[in-house]
């Protein structure tokens, strides 16, 4: 075995979809005699008895390739969980879109052989944290990929966010909520809200208003070494929600504070050799058909 790699894990959506695809590479990377270890909720998916298995939050430190095999929200997973162990992460296609996993099922065999031989394109992404502040102090904490976003709850009423970067005051709104995104999530919700398509290398952060009630409240873009800080302005308690990804944070209170800054890991993933982005988006978004 001649290969950048030794032991690779196997990432599943959590789905009797991904059964055919999943056996495959199985088959494939023990055959080329890999070490693969197989996350704990895919394992059901894999008829052998003597299939090395881990659980997502440990897989990191059992091997030095993972390949997602699902939609965007399963290598969003994988990214967030191997992450902070550097581990680069792969994506096989089985779901709708497919921003991040550009791999199809019907390849799979020979775009992974070539990635396993050292022909991939390197590609290092940004992740948020995401903290929760209660009386100075840190609650809780998460990290995204796609984006932190702050909205709304069990409410009728618009929320009253105010927003800071690096302790200078940015704005107050009345809205829905507040998305904050990375490049990588700006094909995602921030998308959906209006807000621009960064480039996925651009260290930026982009802030997009949720249903503003203030028309000329746009989508505004920052640098990732910003600090985002978000409060609420209510004079009553409000039910708001601060998700990362797919993700729940607790209950805001009203008395909150939510510190968004870019994490200190990054996310690594390995493309094929003929990875466009911009080809991407032409075809998922539908332009110059």
């Amino acid at each position: 075995m001649n290969s950048h790699f030794n032991s690779i894990a196997l990432i599943g959506k959590p789905s009797s979809d991904i059964s055919n695809t999943l056996c495959e590479i199985y088959r494939h990377l023990s055959d080329r005699k890999f070490k693969v270890v197989v996350d704990a909720e895919s394992r059901q998916y894999i008829d052998s008895q003597s299939v090395e298995t881990s659980h997502i939050r440990d897989i990191g430190r059992h091997c030095d390739l993972a390949i997602a095999i699902g939609g965007d929200g399963t290598l969003l997973s994988a990214g967030r969980n191997l992450a902070p162990f550097n581990v680069p992460v792969v994506g096989v296609n089985l779901g709708r879109l497919g921003f991040l996993v550009d791999i199809s099922p019907e390849d799979v065999v020979a775009r992974l052989d070539d990635i396993l031989d050292g022909k991939f394109v390197s590609e290092e992404r940004i992740l948020l944290k995401a903290q929760l502040i209660r009386d100075e102090q840190v609650i809780h904490q998460q990290t995204a990929v796609n984006e932190v976003v702050t909205h709304r709850w069990t409410t009728p009423s618009m929320v009253e966010i105010v927003t800071h970067i690096d302790g200078v005051f940015l704005n107050s709104q009345r809205s829905d909520g507040l998305i904050i995104s990375t490049p990588t999530g700006s094909t995602a919700y921030a998308l959906s809200g209006g807000g621009p398509i960064l480039h996925p290398t651009i260290g930026s952060i982009v802030l997009v208003p949720i249903n503003p009630h203030t028309l000329t409240n746009r989508p505004i873009v920052v640098n990732d070494s910003s600090v985002v800080e978000i409060a609420f302005s209510q004079n009553e308690e409000i039910k708001a929600q601060v998700t990362c990804d797919d993700i729940s944070l607790p209950d805001v209170l009203i008395s909150d504070r939510i510190r968004i800054t870019k994490d200190k890991h990054l996310m690594r993933i390995l493309h094929p050799l003929d990875y466009d982005f911009f080809n991407i988006l032409r075809a998922k978004l539908n332009w110059s058909s």
